[in-house]
């Protein structure tokens, strides 16, 4: 919410996610007073509502003479004095997940300028709850295995977390990509992913060693089987810049090869 009032310079956003039949608003910036607090929006009710089931933005220059919308909220909305107040869907494989709201005290002009951006963060949003999804269906796949997982399971599940971390290192959003930091940590604990036993001379983890974030980001990549072009064009990087990420990664971990380093990572629970 604090980005969407950043980008669209409204003074007021507020929104939630769509559960148990209606929108409950959890998060609030900028409001004046405290009537928006406890808001549930349901479908094709009031601004919002429209917005949800129509799958498109919605606005209104004088909130509380439209003909265009229900009133049923007046209450939360005209409480706080606002009069200018655009609603956006969170549109998730065709259906409404949530909806997000910029408004103002005040009638304001919006257009394109307005809705381009504010757009672009319900699609953030979107973006982050398709990978969540993916992320829980496929979790949910190998639930019943749980307890005796097969070297072909834990490759696919590798695979899963390598691409959550690549999907991730094209967000350029710093605090969506700490947030799917944390998630995928999260996941590795459900999961129950635990470092192989060594084969090797090192037969513990090295707490000293630390990957930075690229690091990480071009080894998982490698460790899905892509080329230096590949990750390239992948993590929006020079071919030398990902020669020299991959070189810092596999001198911290000790490793002549980038498949040494991977393995290496593995085996202290660096990558999953």
């Amino acid at each position: 919410m604090r980005e969407l009032a950043q980008r669209t310079r409204f003074p007021v956003a507020f929104g939630g996610l769509f559960e148990d039949g209606a929108v409950s608003v959890t998060s609030i910036i900028g409001a004046r007073t405290r009537s928006i607090e406890g808001l549930k929006v349901r479908p094709d009710r009031g601004l919002g509502g429209r917005a949800m089931t129509e799958l498109r933005p919605r606005m209104t220059s004088d909130y509380g003479s439209s003909q265009h919308i229900t009133h049923d909220y007046d209450g939360f909305v005209l409480g706080e004095g606002l009069r200018t107040l655009l609603a956006l869907p969170i549109i998730v494989e065709g259906r409404s997940r949530g909806v997000i709201y910029a408004g103002a005290w005040q009638e304001a002009p919006v257009g394109g300028v307005t809705t381009a951006p504010a757009m672009a963060v319900a699609e953030a949003v979107a973006s982050e709850l398709r990978i969540r999804d993916e992320v829980a269906r496929r979790m949910r796949a190998l639930a019943p295995q749980a307890q005796s997982v097969t070297p072909a399971d834990r490759e696919d599940l590798r695979e899963s977390f390598a691409e959550l971390r690549s999907i991730s290192a094209e967000i350029t959003d710093s605090q969506l990509r700490t947030r799917l930091g944390q998630l995928e940590r999260r996941l590795l604990a459900f999961a129950g992913d635990v470092p192989e036993p060594a084969t090797g001379p090192i037969t513990r983890p090295n707490p000293t060693i630390r990957l930075s974030p690229r690091e990480l980001d071009v080894l998982s990549c490698a460790a899905l089987g892509s080329t230096n072009a590949e990750i390239a064009s992948r993590l929006g990087l020079r071919e030398g810049t990902v020669k020299a990420y991959l070189g810092t990664a596999m001198a911290k971990l000790d490793a002549s090869t980038r498949h040494a380093a991977v393995a290496r990572a593995r085996r202290w629970g660096i990558l999953p």
